[in-house]
């Protein structure tokens, strides 16, 4: 891949075109793979070919599968996320559930060296699902730890906005790209984790600048004297 291609691939991610759901623009970018898969298969069966030949297409047919496999993945776990919602709403602590969730990844972080840095000790009152609102944390924050530079830091910042409640998660990328952008598995898992947070009712705002990448949450918070 050239450098320019590269840098649009590090700027754009897998980020849904205007107009496209996640799960159309999932369904196109399997296309790609589905398509280099068959013309391989096509050239392995047109004539004979030398075993050193065999064995390049096999290994090509091998990686075009394992693209396909992610996507496939992807978009299974999108389509059961459009299912209609029928856990009860309550009021949960975002704040305290990012903290959390941020503790219970401590340990794969300090594996990849990467330094949990969290700031913000405003209450942030949601009404969400008891087992959904868990699960969005944990996507969001593995998602951005996977793409986070060995040796950096992830950041979580939350804070309280008039009547929204807002996480911030930034991490240096670095120069590497991961296997299959922009539609490797923590890219990918963002883009979920987008999907999810959008169905609950959150803006999500992203955006990158010179390696350093940065995802926004808000959400309208709650109040626990009135909102049951």
């Amino acid at each position: 891949m050239s450098a320019t291609g590269s840098q649009a691939t590090r700027e754009n991610k897998s980020a849904v075109p205007r107009g496209r759901t996640p799960l159309a623009h999932l369904l196109h970018a399997l296309n790609q793979p589905l398509t280099g898969l068959q013309c391989s298969l096509e050239l392995a069966v047109a004539g004979p070919r030398t075993s050193e030949q065999y064995t390049h297409t096999m290994r090509d047919g091998l990686e075009l599968t394992a693209r396909m496999r992610i996507l496939v993945e992807a978009i299974r776990e999108l389509a059961e996320g459009e299912q209609p919602e029928t856990e009860a709403m309550e009021i949960l602590s975002l704040d305290g559930l990012v903290r959390e969730t941020a503790g219970d990844l401590r340990p794969v972080a300090e594996a990849k060296r990467v330094e949990i840095a969290l700031s913000g000790n405003a209450p942030l009152p949601v009404r969400a699902g008891r087992q959904m609102l868990p699960t969005l944390i944990f996507r969001f924050l593995e998602s951005a730890l996977s793409l986070a530079e060995e040796g950096s830091v992830l950041r979580i910042a939350m804070e309280r906005r008039q009547e929204d409640g807002r996480v911030a998660v930034s991490w240096d990328e670095g120069k590497r790209l991961p296997q299959y952008s922009p539609f490797s598995r923590p890219e990918l898992g963002l883009l979920i984790a987008s999907a999810g947070w959008r169905r609950v009712g959150a803006d999500w705002t992203s955006e990158g600048t010179e390696g350093l990448h940065t995802v926004s949450i808000r959400l309208p918070l709650a109040s626990f004297s009135n909102a049951l």
